[in-house]
Parts: structure tokens; C-alpha cells; sequence
């Protein structure tokens, strides 16, 4: 139920013994500085379809508890499931809110991640801003002050959501997603949205005073490829799964780097294991909250299954026997260099504008010849490459202490074409010498070297090259 931890994840008894596990779980989180946010999925239950089972609330009051078809032996499924809770209904909206309160009251969590959370703010058939999930959500004095996170989308018709939650929620950035899988595996005309997504989404989030801690930055999730999954394999091996290989995503924006799963090629698992590092660095040096699958920092696959919600087996299970080792040192190392640097993670928008005291804007995009980039380089269809100065002056934010958040400056180089580009440092007025901090032709992270101002560099095929101001 929605109030019931599930007794098969009790490590000492079936008496009752998961709720003390789980709250000592959330203590032992809490003392090591970790908040715990709950994936909670209130938009349908376990009762199916018209043919069942049934359960609970279809014998209780099934007019209420569930969205019915004009014809009401039938149900309105926005879920994928049978059923779609009906969230017009006060007693079902108290059901939820009794939920959520008893979690963060007697559970002390943190926050909640919903599930398809655009059926949950349907009204009569369109998702609707001033819906009343969301009017119960936002005048609820306990559930209001906790972190809300949205799956923005359902399956219905005008589910997809991205952008468009009301202020106070962060959303599942799909558009992200989608973005950078494409980038990385080439594709035309993307360097204008990548440096969207990369800046925290100003398109999706900047309305209704949202920050850029709106924007959830993923590139896989629990439901799809797995990132070594993503870089291996073009096409789905769902056929496990019982359905013919005809279940999952089809479109899943990927590239196995030349051979179709695991080979012996060491050219070939190179090229996996870089663009990995490409896209974990992108991931975690863009502007918004990254989100990192459990697993991927690991190395895991689903041997090339993209929806394994029924594999309980070594499909889905994480082998801590096999273990990438350098990936995740790789993975940690950047996760503490984002920690210890604020430019990358800013509470405000960049503007664009010069910052008092230096001349120089927060952030600026240059060309190959470190010329600023016009309105009409961001058009080029066969552009894959651009480069990004960050003004670490310019962060506009203060600590709790009151004093002004400030950084070093870097230059970000992006490369997904399949030829090497040459980029011009840019002048002394950025930063007269460079640090190369981060190479993804290399497993670590550190000191590559520096580079005074103007000099050219070559930033090879597929790559990112991070240069940190001295």
C-alpha cells in the first residue's frame, strides 16, 4: 500500500520489522549528510484493468478511487497499468496527502520523486497547473516545504510535461536526456540546444521565478539503457522479457560504438569506455542537478535489455563482482570536482552580461579562432563542436555566512565530431594561462599540463577538454 514498506526488503523479520529498518536506514543516511527522497507512485494501483484483480479500492468504491471511461465498465489508463487513480476525487487527494505526511512525519524523509506525475495533475482530461493535486500539494504546511520532484509526462494525449510544472517543483528533464544522448552520438544541427541543456534549460525553467535547481539533469534512468548499455548496443535485447522484443523504448538515441554488445575489440571498448566519460562529464558539469543511476558508475548492463522492471535476476541486479574500477574512480573523482566548484552548480541564471570589476561576462561561447560565436553560428547544422567560457566572478550568489560565492574561471571545449578540431585559447583578459583539468581520452582527473593564453590546442575526436584559469 501507500503506507507500507514492502516486507520482502526486511533483512530481520515479516513482523512488522521493515518500518524500524527503514527509519534506521534514514537515520544512518541523515548522520552521513545524505537526504532521501522517496520514488512514490500514487497515479495507479495493482487492481489492472476491467478484468482485474481485484484488489482493494475497485470493491471499496470504484467510481471514486479510479478514472472511468464514458462506458464505466471500462477505465481511462494514462498509466500504462489498467487504471489511473482518479485525483479529482477528496478522498483520493486525502489519501495521497495522508501518504506523503505520514512518510515525512513519521519516516523523515526528505522529498518525493512522483511517478508519472502528470496523470496526478489531470482534471477532466487535460494536465491543468491549477489542478487540485497541485492546490493540495502547495497549501499543505508540511508536504509544501519538502523537495518535489516530477516524472513531467504519462502516456496519454498531452502528457508531456517538461517545462511546464508549477514553481517549487523540479522536474525530470527529458529534453536533457535526449539532447545529449543525440550530441554525443553526432548528430546535426544540436550544438544550440546542447548549450541550452548544458546551461540549465533557461527555455524549460526560467519562467515562474524557477532556478536553474528545477532542471534534473539525467541521461538514463532506471526504466531504459543503462549507460555501458547505451554506448553498446543500437537496438533493444528485450527478449527476456517474454514479449517478442516488442516491449520497451525503440527510439533509444544510442550507438554501440561499432560492434553490437560485449567484444574482445580494443578499439572498439576504448571508444565505449570515452564516451562514457564524455557523458558523465557533461552530466555533472552542467548547470541544474545531476542524477546518476546506480550502476552506471560501475559499469553495469542489462546485457542490452531496456526494460527490465521483471527481471528480478542478475539482468537487473548489481554484480559488485564486477566492478569498473577505474570508472568509478573516475566517477567519484568528478562528482567531488563539481562539490568544490560553484560556477558549475549556480543558483541563478547566467545574463550574459560584463561583471563589474573584470569586463567580462559570465559566460561567453567562442569559435575554433576564439572569436565570439554569432546568432548565425548556433544555425550550422554541421557544427559539433563549441566552446564555453565560465566567469567564476560571476555567480551572483552569496554564502550562509553572507559573503559572495566566487570560483576560478574555466573553458569548457566540446567535441562530438569524429575528426579532431583545433581551438584557440581565448585572450588574457579570460585568464592569461590554463590548467587542463580534465581529459576524456584520459581515465583521470587532474594535472594535464598548462597552456598560456592564446595558444592553440587540439581537442580530439569525441572529446571534452576542461581548462581551469590560473
Amino acid at each position: 500500500g501507500f503506507f507500507a514498506p514492502d516486507v520482502r526488503y526486511s533483512a530481520s523479520g515479516t513482523h512488522g520489522e521493515q518500518v524500524m529498518e527503514f527509519k534506521k536506514m534514514v537515520k544512518a543516511l541523515h548522520d552521513a549528510g545524505i537526504e532521501v527522497i522517496l520514488d512514490v507512485v500514487y497515479n495507479h494501483t495493482g487492481e489492472g484493468n476491467e478484468m482485474g484483480p481485484t484488489l482493494s479500492f475497485r470493491g471499496i468504491d470504484n467510481a471514486s478511487y479510479y478514472r472511468l471511461a464514458e462506458d464505466p465498465r471500462y477505465y481511462m489508463d494514462f498509466t500504462g497499468t489498467g487504471n489511473t487513480l482518479n485525483t479529482r476525487q477528496p478522498n483520493v487527494l486525502r489519501l495521497i496527502m495522508d501518504s506523503l505526511r505520514y512518510w515525512v512525519e513519521e519516516m523523515h524523509v526528505d522529498g518525493f520523486r512522483f511517478d508519472l506525475a502528470s496523470a496526478l495533475a489531470r482534471e477532466l482530461h487535460e494536465v491543468d497547473k491549477l489542478s487540485s493535486f497541485f492546490d493540495v500539494i502547495h497549501q499543505d504546511p508540511v508536504i509544501s516545504q519538502v523537495k518535489l520532484i516530477a516524472e513531467p509526462w504519462d502516456i496519454g494525449e498531452g502528457g508531456y510535461q517538461v517545462g511546464e510544472f508549477p514553481a517549487g517543483w523540479a522536474e525530470w528533464n527529458g529534453k536533457y536526456r535526449d539532447c545529449i544522448r543525440d550530441y554525443w552520438i553526432g548528430a546535426d544541427s544540436m550544438i544550440a540546444e546542447f548549450a541550452n541543456r548544458l546551461t540549465g534549460s533557461s527555455d524549460l525553467y526560467r519562467g515562474d521565478n524557477r532556478t536553474p535547481s528545477a532542471s534534473v539533469n539525467f541521461i538514463t534512468a532506471h526504466d531504459g539503457f543503462t549507460l555501458h548499455d547505451l554506448v553498446s548496443y543500437n537496438d533493444k535485447h528485450n527478449e527476456a522479457n517474454g514479449e517478442d522484443n516488442q516491449d520497451g523504448e525503440s527510439h533509444n538515441r544510442s550507438w554501440n560504438c561499432g560492434v553490437e554488445g560485449p567484444t574482445e575489440d580494443a578499439t572498439v571498448n576504448s571508444l565505449r569506455q570515452k564516451q562514457k566519460r564524455n557523458m558523465l562529464v557533461t552530466l555533472f558539469l552542467s548547470q541544474g542537478v545531476p542524477m546518476l543511476v546506480a550502476g552506471d558508475e560501475l559499469g553495469r548492463t542489462q546485457q542490452g535489455n531496456n526494460n527490465a522492471y521483471c527481471q528480478d535476476n542478475e539482468i537487473s541486479w548489481l554484480d559488485w563482482t564486477s566492478v569498473d574500477g577505474t570508472l568509478l574512480d573516475f566517477t567519484k573523482k568528478l562528482i567531488h570536482f563539481r562539490r568544490e566548484h560553484p560556477v558549475f552548480c549556480r543558483r541563478k541564471w547566467f545574463q550574459g552580461i560584463p561583471i563589474r570589476g573584470t569586463g567580462v561576462e559570465d559566460i561567453v561561447w567562442f569559435l575554433p579562432d576564439a572569436s565570439e560565436m554569432d546568432d548565425h553560428h548556433w544555425q550550422e547544422d554541421y557544427a559539433r563542436s563549441l566552446a564555453v567560457f565560465l566567469n567564476g566572478q560571476g555567480i551572483r550568489s552569496v554564502d550562509i555566512a553572507g559573503n559572495k560565492i566566487v570560483d576560478a574561471n574555466f573553458y569548457l571545449l566540446f567535441n562530438a565530431h569524429w575528426e579532431d578540431v583545433a581551438y584557440k585559447l581565448p585572450s588574457e583578459i579570460y585568464g592569461a594561462s590554463w590548467n587542463k583539468i580534465i581529459d576524456t581520452n584520459s581515465d583521470r582527473i587532474g594535472d594535464f599540463g598548462e597552456f598560456p593564453a592564446g595558444d592553440t590546442v587540439l581537442v580530439p575526436s569525441r572529446s571534452i577538454l576542461l581548462f581551469q584559469s590560473q
